[in-house]
């Protein structure tokens, strides 16, 4: 077993972004996308649903897409960072907007802070992201040993 507090995963030199927008942010993500796309054709892009396809369609760039937020799509994005095929994560989300799938999106949100992913929930990020020393180099992210943390919990609770 490790006992070690962290864990050291390295993001390589191309990324596995994900790129996802609430509909009234589609426009803008679109946008976004096509204006750093020199950039982007560089990496793995994959989306949820519609914008996967919108993104795709508008930009010419090749985005793999799963299913929408709403059916699952958050959850699927989710499970990939778990399993380590993403490495960060552009969401362009609506404050103003009630979302039926608000839960997903919080655990969404939960599960790339537990793996230490970084995600960009509006422009000005997405920015800073694209233009970090990182996004050209290979960088190691260090992940809480949460299993740690739950045996030493439970070693407590004797």
């Amino acid at each position: 077993m490790i006992m070690d507090d962290y864990i050291n995963f390295t993001i390589g030199k191309q990324k596995h972004i994900a790129l996802i927008a609430h509909d009234r942010k589609k426009p803008e993500l679109v946008e976004w996308v096509d204006k750093n796309k020199d950039i982007l054709k560089n990496h793995f892009l994959c989306g949820t649903g519609t914008t996967a396809r919108l993104l795709a369609d508008k930009t010419g760039l090749p985005v793999k897409g799963y299913n929408s937020g709403p059916l699952g799509g958050d959850q699927q994005i989710g499970s990939r960072i778990v399993e380590g095929t993403i490495d960060f994560v552009i969401f362009f989300s609506d404050p103003l907007e009630a979302q039926p799938h608000d839960p997903d999106v919080k655990a969404l949100l939960r599960i790339a802070v537990v793996y230490d992913i970084p995600i960009a929930n509006n422009r000005a990020t997405a920015d800073f992201l694209l233009a970090s020393a990182y996004m050209n180099e290979e960088y190691e992210r260090k992940v809480v040993n949460y299993n740690k943390t739950i045996l030493n919990r439970l070693e407590e609770m004797k």
